[in-house]
């Protein structure tokens, strides 16, 4: 009797029970609930209330607060089981548990803010961070933002804002209730503010319409025209745990594309058998070549993965923050390598919708134009080796 070897990769063996419940439902929502999103090119209601109803808002809050208290390497497993099911609505559950996780392990946030989030999350509403801008494109790489925040008083402890301007690349828009939106006052200070967005002032323009990854993220863009904020953050350096969160949320999420793509072909291995061979094609050598390329690439992979993000849980702080910006190169060009190869390997039954290869090549390309891009994560790291502050 042949014996397989235990899944050592398996996400759920780093995960408490309580924390492995609320990722399995998370999982079957995204799965039941994936194929209409796409379809519809939107998040829908019914989505928006599974993901909600699942409990994962809850992930990565600290316990004291009513939260599951996952760390960031049990975050970054969880989103790799949410990439497998189904990418974009993982990244809707991604961008709230890395706003969440970030906030409270860096206290990014002043205290009523970090109680607005505690209590949103344990409602089960979700939230994001909108930051991009059509003129600015990604933050991360500078610049004023144009969105304004005008006070309702004065100065930054003043009563309530009022929020104008525009954000792209908002995950899950329809599906969300609050916002952290990144805006300048008139003397160009920078501050976050905590918006309502399903109060007034708000509106969505479904902007995210035929584009070629992530059709049922639903990022369109968010529309403010003078929204309250009665909650905000004002200036402050940036801190580490913020690139920590979002780029060991996206590494997860996109690794998880790719071993979607290698089920998807083992899959398809063994069941197509064409007549000229009289067998599955998995006895084909090459098939077996191909599929070995794609294990060892998603395995390594996710072991830097794994590497980087214990290296965080062990030593929060800047030393950790090169690797895992490594860690997010690695596995979104292994998410596009594994789902090119799969693409190659099942021939012309991978562009039909039979297979579910063809979404995830496209969703696997999303993930390379997440921050930080492969030349300032490769630099980052390689700096970091170069003056000793991380071992080779």
């Amino acid at each position: 009797m042949r014996r397989s070897l235990p899944d050592m990769t398996a996400p759920d063996s780093i995960l408490s029970e309580a924390q492995a419940a609320v990722v399995a439902r998370a999982a079957q929502a995204i799965r039941e609930h994936g194929p209409a999103c796409e379809a519809a090119q939107d998040v829908t209601p019914p989505a928006a209330q599974a993901l909600s109803e699942s409990g994962y808002t809850r992930l990565t809050l600290p316990e004291a607060r009513g939260g599951l208290g996952a760390t960031l390497t049990q975050f970054a497993g969880a989103q790799r089981t949410l990439g497998e099911a189904g990418a974009g609505l993982a990244l809707v559950l991604a961008m709230h548990g890395h706003v969440t996780g970030a906030a409270f392990q860096g206290r990014t946030l002043p205290e009523p803010l970090l109680e607005a989030l505690a209590l949103a999350s344990v409602r089960g509403e979700l939230l994001n961070a909108l930051a991009s801008e059509p003129e600015l494109g990604s933050p991360s790489r500078g610049g004023l933002p144009r969105t304004r925040a005008e006070a309702d008083g004065t100065g930054f402890e003043s009563g309530g804002w009022r929020v104008t301007g525009r954000k792209t690349w908002s995950t899950g828009s329809r599906a969300l209730t609050w916002a952290l939106v990144t805006a300048a006052t008139p003397d160009g200070q920078v501050g976050r503010y905590f918006v309502n967005l399903r109060g007034p002032g708000v509106r969505t323009e479904a902007t995210w319409v035929d584009a070629l990854a992530l059709r049922g993220s639903g990022s369109h863009d968010v529309v403010f025209e003078g929204a309250p904020a009665r909650l905000h953050a004002p200036p402050a350096p940036a801190h580490p745990a913020s690139s920590a969160w979002f780029w060991a949320a996206v590494a997860g999420t996109y690794l998880g594309v790719g071993f979607a793509a290698l089920h998807a072909l083992r899959a398809y291995a063994h069941e197509r058998t064409p007549t000229a061979l009289g067998a599955p094609i998995a006895t084909l050598p090459r098939v077996q070549e191909q599929v070995g390329r794609i294990g060892a690439e998603l395995l390594a992979a996710h072991t830097f993965l794994l590497h980087a993000t214990r290296a965080w849980d062990e030593q929060p702080g800047p030393g950790a923050v090169p690797l895992i910006g490594a860690a997010k190169a690695i596995c979104t060009n292994a998410a596009v390598t594994a789902t090119d190869l799969a693409v190659r390997t099942a021939g012309g039954a991978a562009l039909t919708a039979g297979l579910p290869l063809e979404q995830l090549l496209r969703d696997a390309r999303a993930g390379l134009t997440h921050p930080p891009g492969d030349d300032s994560a490769f630099t980052a790291y390689g700096a970091a080796l170069l003056r000793g502050d991380i071992p080779a």
